[in-house]
């Protein structure tokens, strides 16, 4: 074997391991979240700051549960309540039927609930709403990618986001549909200073 043989066998098995190794790390960073996650404390003022508010919400563009093309910047002109959260989480399932009522008091149109489900398939989410209700568009990534984005510090986390596509709330560790509809009320009045108030 010349020694030119064998530097394209070494590239060769380097350009196939290279996927791998990048699946790996992917898969690496998502343990990591989940572990985050699960471990951080539920707090008692769900309310939070967040590097986002005043921003534009990032995108979201991809597929939701029932394999339809999903993009966030459909819902300009509505309130949007975004939410992320997992099945296996016990203030997510506590939180669930408050996000419900949100939704069902705002049928007509001026609200919506977006769910982002973390490390989930499609088929486990789908079951969750059959048998906790919802019915609206959800998004189950596999690499944590917008909660990244979003800078996700625990489930469930929600981000209230305005018409106009700006981030004007974040809740974390559970939200109610009145303090949802308490920040919408404030915001539109100009009565907000940019933070939801206090929950308990």
């Amino acid at each position: 074997m010349t020694g030119s043989q064998s530097t394209v066998e070494v590239e060769s098995a380097r350009r196939r391991k290279a996927p791998w190794v990048i699946a790996g790390l992917c898969g690496v960073i998502a343990a990591a979240l989940i572990v985050v996650l699960a471990a951080s404390p539920v707090q008692s003022d769900r309310s939070s700051g967040s590097p986002l508010i005043g921003s534009l919400a990032p995108e979201i563009d991809a597929a939701d549960t029932d394999g339809e093309p999903f993009d966030i910047d459909r819902y300009r002109g509505s309130w949007v309540l975004l939410n992320f959260f997992a099945t296996w989480c016990g203030p997510c399932k506590i939180e669930h039927p408050e996000l419900v009522a949100f939704a069902e008091r705002h049928a007509g149109g001026e609200a919506f609930v977006i769910s982002v489900a973390f490390n989930e398939e499609p088929e486990v989410v789908e079951q969750f709403f059959a048998e906790n209700g919802g019915d609206w568009p959800i998004i189950a990534e596999g690499n944590g990618r917008f909660a990244l984005e979003y800078g996700v510090v625990r489930l469930p986390e929600s981000y209230l986001i305005a018409p106009d596509g700006t981030v004007v709330a974040k809740f974390e560790g559970g939200v109610t549909s009145a303090e949802v509809d308490s920040v919408i009320s404030r915001v539109a009045t100009g009565d907000d200073d940019g933070q939801p108030g206090e929950s308990g």
